[in-house]
């Protein structure tokens, strides 16, 4: 099993809390993460039907059955055992007593802050991030200058960006084309029921490649709604969908306008590469180089990484992008205690001077409160030009 980051805050959070709640993505190792921490816990999972049924019927005998602590699967699939849960830690509060796991964020979110609140620490357990399958040692993340480290890599950039990083890819070399057409499947088939009422699969797999067709991109319910030929609530309410089974994400613009008009969409990205090649019709790593968004799935990666840089260490990305209505844009900013700390993101691997030119004039107007601006690019050397950090593209 590849180390994941995550496992000392789940430790941590065991010693405070009677519920440990571990949600992410379908097939992001979960499962596998919470037997590997608490081998000695029952285990149980409601993806079963028959177990299923008996949590819904009989929530109480369900839980009479366990003496000890015990790790209780996608258990979003009986939302209402909540309740019986919360009555449980009420009457014997001892930490560690329950592990959920759910593959469904907002869903799962709602019932636990109704039924949870100050009983269950909540962490998001995402796939591998870069550093995870290559092994490095955690770094902890004290400022965001911290989160580009330059550690060395053993990938290629390309190769990782098309395959992704969900685990049965790299734990059991499974071809990602293959892997990631039954994910895409199974996910639009299964899980998406059990989210909103769909009748149409066939539209709303339309809308999910459409989705990936904007990756980087200022999030236009209208356009997308007319493009699938659906009304603009079903876009919104589908994208909500897509965000609450982790498939996507939304950046929000940053709103310290410097006396600027600035944009308040938000901007789409994925949070697995692979998933969005795979949607793309990506089938062989060397499409990429010609592809016409080579540059925003290299963006999309490094975006992704940072996600999963402050989720492993259970915190909330505080991560935005700036851009006004002139043009002039940022392609994420990261703050800190007051701090803003600009981050450029290009997918070339020769630094041309053009590169620094939004760093520059953006640094100029935030005045005192930008720090450390960074360009990441697709190369492989560290240095500083002209003020502006670039880091290579594997020191996320």
């Amino acid at each position: 099993m590849i180390y994941r980051f995550l496992t000392n805050y789940v430790l941590r959070d065991a010693e405070y809390y009677p519920v440990i709640t571990i949600t992410g993505p379908r097939q992001s190792g979960k499962t596998t993460l919470a037997r590997a921490i608490f081998p000695d816990y029952d285990y149980v999972s409601l993806e079963e039907t028959d177990t299923r049924y008996f949590a819904r019927d009989d929530p109480r005998g369900f839980l009479a059955r366990f003496s000890g602590p015990i790790i209780i699967d996608e258990v979003q699939r009986a939302p209402d055992l909540l309740s019986y849960i919360q009555t449980e830690v009420d009457h014997n509060p001892s930490p560690g007593r329950f592990v959920l796991t759910g593959s469904q964020n907002l869903m799962l979110m709602e019932k636990v802050s109704q039924t949870l609140a100050g009983r269950s620490g909540i962490l998001h357990l995402l796939p591998f991030s870069r550093a995870e399958l290559e092994k490095h040692k955690q770094i902890e993340i004290r400022t965001p200058d911290d989160l580009f480290s330059n550690r060395q890599t053993g990938l290629d950039c390309w190769n990782i960006i098309h395959t992704g990083f969900y685990p049965p890819i790299h734990d059991r070399n499974v071809p990602p084309e293959i892997w990631l057409s039954d994910y895409v499947r199974t996910y639009v088939e299964r899980d998406v029921r059990t989210l909103v009422n769909i009748g149409d699969l066939e539209t709303f797999d339309r809308f999910i490649r459409l989705c990936a067709g904007r990756i980087g991109q200022l999030v236009n319910f209208s356009a997308i709604a007319s493009d699938c030929g659906v009304s603009v609530d079903t876009a919104r309410r589908w994208i909500s969908v897509l965000k609450t089974s982790f498939i996507l994400f939304l950046l929000p613009p940053h709103h310290r306008n410097f006396n600027k008009r600035i944009i308040k969409s938000s901007k789409l990205y994925f949070h697995d590469t692979g998933l969005a090649c795979q949607l793309l019709g990506i089938r062989y790593e060397d499409q990429l180089f010609s592809h016409p968004l080579r540059g925003a799935l290299f963006e999309n990666y490094i975006m992704a990484e940072v996600v999963k840089s402050f989720y492993n260490q259970r915190l909330s990305p505080p991560i935005f992008f700036w851009r006004d209505q002139t043009g002039h844009e940022i392609d994420l900013i990261i703050e800190e205690s007051g701090a803003l700390f600009p981050v450029e993101i290009k997918s070339g691997s020769t630094v041309a001077g053009d590169m620094f030119r939004g760093l520059k004039w953006w640094t100029h107007l935030a005045g005192r409160t930008a720090s450390s601006p960074t360009l990441v690019y697709g190369g492989v050397e560290a240095y500083v030009r002209d003020g502006i950090t670039l880091r290579p593209w594997f020191s996320v």
